[in-house]
């Protein structure tokens, strides 16, 4: 099966992530989902087949569901080579453009991004049990005792993050958050809108959706996390939505609390990593064969258990 690493188009990078790779098209943006995969802040030297094609498609899939929840920046899935063809007349493209495009690349609409990411967590799981082992706690927020990994909260929890280029991400300070305000402040149709309270609802809203639908698939959205942006004055949803890079997926069948639970995303890329003795600094391990095909497997298994397709 082949991999896209890197997308390299005579056309106007405007960054290249951690997995997209992202083109200026004046008022709009090409962004391809490559089949790079990250863990612990490191991109791998090995990609994922099929990964950027889920990513895409899935983000897609859902930007399409919530669109009457709230606005989102998706223009068109370069879903065909018609839509191939769309992308070049919006360019001074020379040739033609490369079929790779086709599923894994779409058109969204410019953003101003605002830099937070926007975590929503239904269950004890991942560093929200580790922060819960050490004090009780998941983001400073006092949880009953006696909990178990991998248990139902009581409700989901809003647990904000920094999104920067150099540093971890860490919960957002009170400081944080008037930054934010700042920043947005004269530009939102909505004047009196209380940034981060209108975050935390589009955010619930959102996931409480997502999560009632992929129940009826027989799957449960653990956590997930959202990216927003500012279009015309207006908040709007942005980046990927709710793909295995972002969510933390489990079958609702082999479901039991009091362990970690099966998934479909990659969390077991951490495991392994963290098994193979791997100190976290560069160079990063190139993934087994056996772990790469596993995790192709999962993230094009989530795709057709949710949208009933396959890539």
């Amino acid at each position: 099966m082949s991999i896209l690493l890197e997308a390299n188009l005579p056309l106007r990078l405007l960054r290249r992530g951690k997995v997209r790779d992202i083109y200026d098209l004046g008022d709009k943006l090409l962004i391809v989902a490559s089949d790079r995969i990250s863990a612990f802040d490191f991109v791998l030297p090995c990609g994922i087949p099929d990964k950027g094609k889920v990513l895409n498609q899935l983000s897609a899939f859902w930007f399409e569901k919530t669109a009457y929840i709230m606005p989102n920046h998706l223009v068109k899935v370069i879903d065909s080579n018609i839509a191939l063809n769309e992308v070049k007349n919006l360019t001074d493209y020379p040739g033609e453009l490369p079929d790779y495009l086709v599923g894994r690349s779409m058109i969204v609409a410019k953003a101003e991004r605002i830099p937070a990411e926007c975590i929503v967590r239904g269950y004890l799981a991942g560093s929200a049990w580790m922060e819960y082992k050490d004090g009780g706690t998941v983001n400073k927020i006092r949880l009953p005792a006696g909990m178990k990994e991998s248990q139902v909260l009581p409700q989901p929890v809003f647990t904000p993050t920094t999104k920067g280029e150099t540093e971890h991400d860490r919960p957002l300070t009170n400081q944080d958050i008037r930054e934010l305000e700042e920043m947005v402040a004269g530009k939102l149709k909505r004047g009196n809108l209380n940034l981060i309270k209108e975050l935390e609802k589009k955010s619930l809203l959102i996931c409480r959706y997502a999560q009632d639908y992929a129940r009826s698939k027989g799957i449960i959205i653990a956590d997930t996390k959202f990216e927003f942006g500012l279009i015309n004055g207006e908040l709007t949803l942005i980046d990927e939505l709710l793909t295995p890079d972002s969510s933390r997926f489990w079958a609702a069948s082999q479901y039991e609390a009091g362990r970690a639970q099966p998934s479909f995303d990659k969390q077991p890329v951490r495991d392994w990593l963290s098994a193979s003795g791997w100190d976290k600094e560069p160079p990063a391990p190139t993934l087994s064969s056996e772990v790469i095909e596993a995790t192709t497997q999962r993230y094009n298994k989530i795709y057709q258990l949710l949208t009933g397709k396959n890539i």
